[in-house]
């Protein structure tokens, strides 16, 4: 064999290796909001086929604090952002078997004006060892997942003076090539040009601020980046609308207003982003809209407000359809499946009899769609646009649940406003 043609082989097989590891830890992990790809979607090993009434086995179950920041998995290791008393604290778990590793905390200010808790929203993001976190009251940190001590702090709200939002600071901090974005909703400018701080991007290192976009307000969304007409792009749904950026520039490359008319409302659904397509959706009379970025710029689709707003929750898209709740959650929701690309509803699915779905959350895993109602009733069913077959459902939790759980490895992670449960969900126990 040629030494040309060995290195050639010898690089393919490097390759080969790192895409395997990159695909046992999406298996293993599920270390931010929406999972490894920040979509929603579970890539590891299979499910079971049904849920006894009884429920799924109990791995483990943990008295916790106050919040709706859902947990996130990684190397073994579950982190959990809560409150108690005046501090919020992140907790690190074993993640088999709940027993803590260890513990950081800061003191808490923020206080909630609608009767909610006063605990954070915002679900942890882990990457490459790090843990950064995004406070209900602004407090962006960095924390080491070995040891949990201090990497950075800032205080965004002191920084950049945001105006007051509804219910706290919701929007999980999104790490990629070296940078932590995040919509923070200022007034004040960053740099010589004094651009605004609406959505910040800051080094993640060092949590210095590197550039600053708009000056929307903080929507409860979190942002999501992928590629756009073959090129890297960050959005962002704020309070006010739709925004397209360059991750690398903070430039502005596309706005849209999108929100309700009214000013008791909020964007809080993830962006949808696949196949040079994005799509969002919002509650309130608004409705969603889907986009086609070519040559450019970007084109709509199509949009209304009687296909699948949503209020809370955020979609899934999977072969070109779309998993979503339609309604208000306080009124009634139903599971919708449509199409991506034309916006037609394929079906839709309530709760049947008196229950309801509320502000419940999605995980699809292949064909199989894991709901959590926010009853805490975990609900297994079968999807495709032909349909929703129910597979089964347990409660699992016995308070309201809003925080979006982790499926990571078979076990689903999920809390409630005062507990934390672990519960096996793998396909190859269930035979045993």
């Amino acid at each position: 064999m040629s030494s040309r043609r060995t290195i050639s082989v010898l690089i393919l097989a490097a390759l080969l290796a790192i895409t395997a590891a990159e695909g046992a830890d999406e298996a293993a992990d599920w270390p931010q909001l929406h999972g490894p790809r920040r979509d929603g979607v579970y890539r590891g090993p299979a499910l079971v086929d049904s849920l006894p009434s009884a429920g799924p086995a109990v791995t483990w179950r943990k008295k916790i604090g106050l919040g709706f920041a859902g947990p996130s998995v990684a190397d073994g290791k579950l982190v959990l952002f809560h409150r108690m008393a005046e501090k919020e604290i992140l907790d690190c778990l074993d993640a088999a078997t709940g027993k803590p590793l260890w513990t950081a905390s800061y003191p808490a200010s923020y206080r909630d004006r609608f009767g909610f808790d006063e605990g954070p929203r915002a679900v942890p993001t882990i990457d490459n060892g790090r843990v950064y976190t995004n406070g209900a009251a602004g407090i962006l940190s960095c924390t080491d997942l070995k040891n949990g001590k201090k990497i950075w702090r800032l205080d965004t709200h002191a920084s950049f003076k945001p105006r007051e939002g509804f219910f706290g600071t919701a929007c999980a901090p999104l790490v990629s090539g070296g940078k932590v974005f995040v919509q923070v909703g200022g007034t004040a400018g960053i740099g010589a040009g004094g651009k605004g701080s609406g959505i910040v991007a800051f080094d993640s290192k060092t949590g210095k601020p590197l550039w600053g976009a708009t000056s929307d307000e903080a929507g409860y969304s979190s942002p999501v980046i992928g590629k756009l007409d073959g090129k890297t792009r960050l959005v962002c749904f704020t309070r006010t609308g739709i925004v397209i950026l360059d991750p690398g520039t903070g430039n502005i490359l596309y706005e849209k207003r999108w929100r309700a008319r009214i000013g008791a409302s909020v964007n809080a659904a993830t962006p949808v982003l696949t196949n040079d397509m994005v799509y969002f959706s919002s509650s309130y009379q608004t409705g969603s809209i889907c986009l086609k970025a070519s040559e450019g710029g970007y084109r709509e689709l199509w949009s209304g407000d009687r296909i699948l707003s949503s209020h809370y929750s955020s979609s899934i898209q999977s072969s070109g359809y779309l998993y979503g709740f339609d309604g208000r959650q306080e009124y009634g929701t139903q599971l919708r499946c449509v199409s991506l690309a034309g916006g037609k509803i394929a079906w839709s699915e309530a709760q049947p009899g008196k229950k309801k779905f509320g502000s419940g959350t999605l995980i699809l895993a292949g064909d199989k769609l894991l709901v959590m109602a926010d009853s805490g009733e975990l609900i297994l069913a079968r999807v495709s646009p032909k349909g929703y077959r129910r597979l089964g459902s347990a409660t699992i939790l016995n308070d309201t649940v809003r925080a979006y759980p982790a499926l990571a490895g078979g076990f689903l992670y999920a809390r409630s406003t005062g507990e934390l449960v672990c519960v096996d969900l793998r396909k190859e126990t269930k035979a045993k």
